[in-house]
């Protein structure tokens, strides 16, 4: 690997290092679906449904309970893969890469990792 891609690459690891989420948001990375079926037929752009399925980049610190003295800690972690609501969340670009910022009620459930 030469010096420039992992310089690229380091740089892209601090792409999202530009955006702090804050109270109980998520920043997620849509990852994409196979683009062909399992008999090998390909599907068109039009005809593909959005991403529900995603990589967590940022956490924000938590939100505060009502009473406004403590802060309640997320359940999802940076790295963890999770699903998400199909609407949830506003799209973002960031150096021409696509993210999702949502609040972590949004998110239904993170792959156990094994």
């Amino acid at each position: 690997m030469t010096i420039e891609k992992r310089k690229t690459k380091k740089e892209k690891d601090n792409m999202i290092g530009k955006l702090q989420p804050l109270a109980d948001h998520v920043i997620v990375k849509s990852i994409d679906k196979e683009e062909k079926t399992k008999s090998g037929i390909y599907i068109p752009d039009t005809a593909k449904e959005k991403p529900q399925e995603g990589k967590v980049i940022a956490v924000g610190p938590g939100r505060m309970t009502e009473d406004g003295k403590t802060r309640i800690t997320p359940d999802v972690e940076v790295g963890d893969i999770v699903l998400y609501t199909k609407y949830g969340g506003s799209e973002i670009k960031i150096d021409g890469e696509e993210f999702i910022i949502m609040r972590e009620s949004d998110i239904l459930a993170k792959k156990i990792k094994k």
